[in-house]
């Protein structure tokens, strides 16, 4: 969302004390948290925003710069009630035995049969081939079993 050259464009056009015109907030960027970092980015460089969809929110009137406040300590709140209840929902995921994830390809089987392979000299394009897995699940299961045994 940030690599957009005519956004980035018109952010080095904009100066202070113009006022930069949106349809909607929700149309200058991806999330509500880098939203407010534009808009208060803005407001830093003093340049005004006002919303054409959301007409409380014009950071040219003391009430619409107050408004603004109050909707951004609302989005952080949001976006912080969001992350830690995921933190939560991993933390007892873990506690009950769930790691998350896609399950492995590499059985104990595959794995017996890699490093028999590997042991013969097989490269490990080789084996993924044989297998019918990507080399990097035969690196990960190769370099796992091995840890595992030191």
């Amino acid at each position: 969302m940030r690599d957009r050259p005519q956004w980035k464009a018109c952010l080095d056009y904009l100066r202070e004390g113009d006022t930069l015109v949106v349809r909607r907030l929700d149309r200058i960027a991806a999330s509500e948290k880098m939203a407010i970092e534009i808009i208060n980015d803005l407001q830093e460089r003093k340049i005004n925003i006002k919303s054409l969809a959301e007409p409380d929110i014009d950071t040219t009137t003391p009430m619409g710069r107050a408004l603004f406040g109050i909707v951004a300590v609302f989005a952080q709140l949001r976006v912080d009630t969001i992350r830690e209840n995921t933190r939560r929902g991993l933390e007892h995921a873990r506690a009950h035995g769930r790691v998350g994830g896609r399950p492995t390809v590499m059985t104990p089987e595959r794995v017996e049969q890699a490093e028999k392979m590997r042991a013969d000299g097989k490269t490990i394009a080789e084996i993924a081939k044989v297998l019918g897995v990507g080399a990097s699940s035969v690196c990960r299961a190769l370099a796992s079993d091995k840890l595992n045994q030191d």
